[in-house]
């Protein structure tokens, strides 16, 4: 674990991968939940396993399998900085802006969609876009190999990155389908409906 002073990060809540959790538990499933840093209470009746770093979260995805279903919800930096300073950088009159060596985050997503071992019967990604929603939630399964994606408008106006509510398209294989814009937990609701209609015709 790491204890930043300063860091880079997003308006995501966790609040999406909450419900999930929580409404896959109330449906009968036994839950793991590897949450980021949030500020949500555990769900009831599901185990939790906190992360900071994107390496973190992928070790225990890792190591929570073998599952049936794995649903990725968790917006995760696609890149971190490549080496955290000791101390705090501090501000110096007349100092220079300090540059930011980048390199890229594990794409967990991917690498559990792409498994010869222990691949989760379904693979279900989240794509938060902010413009050709479907036409990007479409090449992200197609590059990822996941099974489905939940596509969402997370641009500014919106409200959803942060806020309560969602608008989802799934996006699979052979279709689209739209989703009516509703509460996460309605989502979350309707999303483990769904796959229980998938895992059990």
């Amino acid at each position: 674990p790491i204890d930043p002073v300063r860091y880079i990060a997003n308006r995501s809540s966790g609040k999406q991968g909450h419900a999930i959790a929580a409404a896959a538990a109330r449906a009968g499933a036994a839950v793991t939940l590897i949450s980021g840093p949030v500020n949500l209470p555990d769900p009831p009746g599901v185990t939790v396993v906190h992360v900071v770093t994107a390496r973190a979260m992928l070790q225990s995805v890792e190591r929570a399998l073998p599952v049936d279903v794995a649903i990725f919800a968790a917006a995760v930096a696609d890149w971190r900085v490549a080496g955290a300073a000791e101390q705090k950088i501090k501000k110096k009159a007349g100092q220079s802006t300090p540059e930011l060596s980048l390199v890229e985050n594990p794409d967990i997503l991917a690498t559990i969609a792409k498994r010869k071992i222990q691949r989760p019967k379904l693979v279900i990604g989240f794509a938060a876009e902010t413009e050709n929603v479907a036409a990007n939630a479409e090449a992200k399964l197609a590059a990822k190999g996941c099974d489905w994606i939940l596509a969402n408008d997370v641009s500014p106006a919106t409200g959803i990155m942060g806020g309560d509510r969602n608008t989802i398209q799934l996006v699979t294989a052979q279709d689209i389908e739209p989703w009516p814009p509703q509460s996460k937990e309605d989502v979350a609701a309707m999303l483990i409906a769904r796959i229980a209609a998938e895992l059990v015709p």
